[in-house]
């Protein structure tokens, strides 16, 4: 059975992900696998999870946009109705990678995990609880909502996925910093979307 790590950074979400990778080269970790590291129940790391993976290069794979909208939008419903045990497809729960590129994405990641993590810390925490994280998990469903239609352009998609890595990064964090930063850029997607389509 997998150890729980504790994840309160980006940092502490690497060593998460790397405590995982210590299979051979062919080896693979699948979602099931990281949530049960993370622990079920959260939605901050998962969120973040999810964000991350929605502006890296896996969102070039065709329909991956919006299958990762669509399943942000089931966490930020269930977040919505403060579901203790967030649910996910099997089908997500199955994806998997490999622990090589698992291993490549941690290593390259630490020195912009560390930066951010110097910039980090638990601040406005009133914005990470009831009924201020009802709003935050409003302004998720809209990120990801809005994904749907700036699928269509190329690059723009990465603008709401950026909003859900904040949110995400400050639920864990409980940094309400992260969480207003998440907000402007949601609404600069939202601006975005205007625009293009009005």
């Amino acid at each position: 059975m997998a150890r729980r790590s504790q994840v309160h950074n980006m940092s502490s979400l690497l060593d998460a992900l790397e405590g995982e990778t210590d299979g051979g080269a062919e080896a693979k970790v699948t979602v099931r696998q990281i949530l049960e590291v993370i622990g079920r129940r959260a939605y901050g790391p998962l969120l973040l999870i999810v964000g991350l993976i929605s502006i890296s290069p896996a969102t070039i794979i065709p329909g991956a946009t919006w299958a990762f909208a669509t399943l942000t939008l089931v966490i930020a419903i269930q977040l919505l109705f403060h579901r203790k045990t967030p649910w996910m497809p099997r089908s997500a729960l199955d994806m998997s990678l490999s622990e090589q590129k698992l291993r490549g994405f941690v290593q390259a990641a630490r020195p912009t995990a560390k930066f951010i993590d110097k910039l980090i810390r638990p601040r406005l925490q009133f914005l990470t609880q009831a009924p201020a994280v009802f709003l935050i998990a409003l302004l998720i469903m809209a990120a990801a909502l809005v994904t749907y239609p700036l699928g269509l352009i190329p690059v723009l998609p990465i603008i709401p996925g950026l909003a859900v890595v904040l949110f995400g990064l400050g639920l864990t964090a409980r940094d309400g910093i992260l969480l207003s930063l998440g907000a402007i850029v949601m609404a600069s997607a939202g601006w975005l979307l205007y625009t293009r389509m009005f």
